[in-house]
């Protein structure tokens, strides 16, 4: 049983040859018997595991953990996933703020794809200790307000027990993970050591929203008014213009510390500077250092405002602004409410986060690259780039720092476009295809910007990927596309269909109509025997469900896997079909008895699942080994349809030279706990795989930036040899490498057509 005098760490590395840690979770020992270990210079440790149905003391090395104080360990300990609470532990900065939260402290809270406000009325535990759970995890009990009351989940009773009172669904319990204090300052305390959020106390300088108008004021008090906390603020210009007023103000519009607002009397001449002297411009990554702090942010606007000299920059920030976008109600870009922010362009510097050495991304070599680039375009070149060729794969895209470096909530973006780009050209088509003349930009930034810088240094800074999403949003197909994670066919459905007017990549053919799709989500029957399938079990078995047929042979193939949501999976395992022999699922063309050899007439969708034929392919035969095989008196019931037989090949019994059509496997993207990554099958040999992530690592907390890594996991070349029965006795955690995410976690599957690719 943990007590007082015990310490706590998180495992940061999975040891190598301990199965029973894995990298997130939360294991405790006695400060004696740390001491001990400390000071005999021991390199591994002693400890128990949080959760663990036993009590069994394991060694750990020192190296693979780190020290938690007992109030973080609680407040990671109410995550449900190892990988979660790895995630934020590293992350930092909220689990700081966390700490500050108090009963009484305005919040947000994320609840339904929604981040709604409320008031902090409970801190504490949702379960009792137990022999096995002796830190069941700290929750937050939040309790609704204004509008969003109604959208709760509790009255602040949990299991019949109540830890706070409010109306009916007002209440809701979640971990720090979802919660954030409104109050911008509290998000970055300036000690680290420092866990309380500073208070609004009477005197403090503020900022406060009424409407959309940013004013300043001094707290006069803070208040309980309708049951909601307020503030009562005496302002510098009240509504009317007039100075020396006061007005109350709910707590969640009020900022500490004074945010530079638009001044009193300008008009503005919108006429942008298009680059300013300092190498920054629009969609540059930016910080700034405000009253409270530094902030981030990009570029929106650049230009002139009479009365002052300097030129001015117009700020999309990551958190609060003063506007959106709008300045003396002329607008001079769009961005969501209380984003925007004027400020003089020589304030702003790059964005330290992604300055980093061993990315090569000092701001020299920034302005470098962009004249580079810059002059490419002038002189008329495309500047394209082949994809990373096996050769190759090893000097360029191996290591850490490279492949696509994640930012905010993008790895679903970065897996897919790493995919479909790095060492396939499958799809290359789309960077060159006519496009109208306002998605020119978004083509541009995917071919120069991402696709480009991928396959010939291997490394694509995340501001371009943010850039990306930007132009995404502004198109209007999601306000969230820069800040929140979505699913890979989302983006791609975005990017080919509605941005690039890309031609369908399949054509399905159903009772004789052909759908257009881009992708293609796997759909079993209730009544399928699958255990351990394989790519092309599940196609089949699909496409037999739903009576589709392929109308035509694809380019590329992308099959989304069966699953139950993200977190719940239909097969423990997925064995990779290398090759997909689509010859069989065509609507039209010559097809060879499966019996015989000789030319398929007939198809019989009821012999599919017969147990008597191969677990693969469709069941199709000539006319006399289907008289044959439903002579059986188990199939007279049947009902064999012809097959839609070219006309060129009536005459013949045997269609000579059948070339039988099959996609190579590219790529695969696999999910776990919300984070994707993913493999690429880049050469001929079986141990010629990579594994990417955009967020292996990271380098700082609030202020740092993720590190993406592409490492070789020939392993999976060994699985893939293994039998089926071989291949199922394997336990998940004791794989080799990465190879269980593979087999375990897959989630899209990308296949080619080689012949179709436009190198070769």
């Amino acid at each position: 049983m943990a007590s007082t005098n015990d310490l706590y760490f998180i495992v940061t590395r999975k040891p190598e040859h301990q199965g029973l840690f894995t990298a997130g979770c939360i294991c405790y020992t006695s400060e004696h018997k740390y001491r001990t270990c400390i000071n005999k210079s021991n390199t591994k440790l002693r400890v128990f595991r949080l959760a663990s149905r036993t009590a069994i003391d394991h060694d750990i090395e020192l190296s693979c953990i780190e020290k938690l104080s007992a109030e973080d360990a609680e407040l990671l300990q109410a995550l449900p996933e190892d990988a979660d609470r790895l995630k934020w532990f590293r992350e930092g900065d909220a689990l700081r703020a966390a700490g500050g939260l108090t009963v009484g402290t305005a919040v947000l809270v994320e609840e339904g794809g929604e981040r709604l406000r409320g008031v902090v009325r409970y801190i504490g535990r949702l379960a009792m200790k137990s022999y096995s759970c002796p830190l069941p995890g700290t929750f937050f009990g939040i309790e609704l307000q204004g509008e969003d009351k109604g959208k709760g989940n509790t009255d602040g009773s949990f299991q019949y027990k109540t830890l706070f009172s409010c109306k009916k669904d007002c209440g809701i319990f979640a971990p720090f993970s979802r919660v954030r204090p409104v109050v911008p300052s509290s998000l970055s305390p300036s000690n680290p050591e420092h866990s309380q959020t500073d208070e609004l106390a009477p005197g403090d300088r503020v900022t406060y929203f009424i409407g959309d108008k940013c004013r300043n004021g001094m707290v006069l008090l803070v208040q309980e008014k309708d049951g909601e906390p307020s503030v009562r603020i005496s302002t510098d210009t009240d509504e009317n213009g007039k100075r020396g007023g006061e007005v109350d103000v709910p707590l969640y519009e009020v900022a500490k510390g004074e945010v530079p607002a638009e001044p009193e009397s300008m008009d503005v001449d919108a006429a942008p500077v298009e680059k300013s002297s300092g190498g920054l411009s629009v969609s540059s990554m930016v910080e700034v250092d405000l009253a409270k702090g530094t902030t981030y942010g990009i570029i929106r606007w650049t230009g002139t405002l009479p009365g002052c000299q300097d030129t001015m920059a117009g700020l999309e920030l990551d958190d609060y602004g003063v506007s959106d976008g709008t300045f003396k109600g002329v607008r001079l870009f769009d961005c969501p409410p209380k984003k925007a922010l004027f400020v003089k362009l020589r304030s702003c510097r790059p964005d330290s986060r992604f300055q980093s050495a061993s990315a090569d991304c000092s701001e020299r070599m920034l302005e470098a690259a962009d004249a580079e680039r810059d002059a490419e375009h002038s002189a008329g070149k495309l500047g394209a780039v082949p994809p990373v060729s096996t050769e190759q794969v090893s000097q360029v895209l191996i290591g850490r720092m490279k492949g696509i470096q994640g930012h905010y909530n993008s790895c679903y973006m970065d897996a897919a476009l790493f995919s479909l780009f790095s060492c396939s050209s499958v799809l290359d088509t789309m960077l060159f295809k006519l496009t109208e003349p306002q998605d020119t930009p978004i083509q541009s930034t995917l071919l120069h910007d991402i696709v480009n810088p991928l396959r010939n240094k291997g490394f694509v800074e995340g501001r371009h990927i943010m850039k990306l999403r930007q132009q995404l949003r502004d198109h209007g197909y999601s306000k969230s596309f820069t800040t929140d994670e979505k699913d890979p066919e989302e983006f791609l459905t975005v990017i080919m269909h509605h941005i690039l007017a890309l031609d369908p990549l399949l054509q399905l053919s159903a009772a004789g109509k052909v759908q257009d799709s881009y992708c293609y989500q796997i759909f079993l029957d209730q009544n399928h025997s699958l255990v351990l399938p394989t790519v092309q079990q599940l196609l089949e078995h699909s496409f037999h469900t739903a009576g589709l047929k392929l109308a035509e042979v694809p380019s590329c193939l992308i099959l989304q896997m069966p699953r139950f949501g993200k977190k719940f999976k239909m097969f423990d395992k997925i064995i990779p079909s290398l090759e997909l022999d689509i010859t069989d699922l065509l609507s039209e063309g010559p097809q060879q008895c499966m019996l015989c050899g000789k030319l398929a007439q007939t198809e019989c969708t009821d012999c599919f699942k017969d147990p008597i034929f191969s677990q693969t392919g469709f069941k199709i035969f000539c006319k006399t080994c289907s008289s044959q095989v439903h002579a059986h008196p188990q199939r007279r019931s049947h009902h064999p349809v012809p097959l839609v037989i070219p006309k060129g090949y009536l005459g013949l019994s045997t269609p000579h030279n059948l070339i039988r059509d099959k996609l190579e496997l590219f790529a695969v993207l696999c999910i776990e706990t919300s984070h994707y990554v993913s493999f690429i099958k880049y050469g001929p040999d079986s141990q010629d795989w990579i594994f990417f992530d955009s967020m292996a690592d990271r380098q700082g907390e609030r202020d740092g930036f993720n590190i993406p890594e592409v490492t070789a996991c020939p392993e999976v070349g060994a699985y893939l040899e293994m039998s089926p029965a071989e291949l199922a006795n394997q336990v998940p955690r004791d794989m080799k490498g990465v190879a269980k995410r593979l087999f375990c976690d897959a989630y899209m599957y990308l296949y080619q057509n080689t012949s179709m690719s436009l190198y070769r």
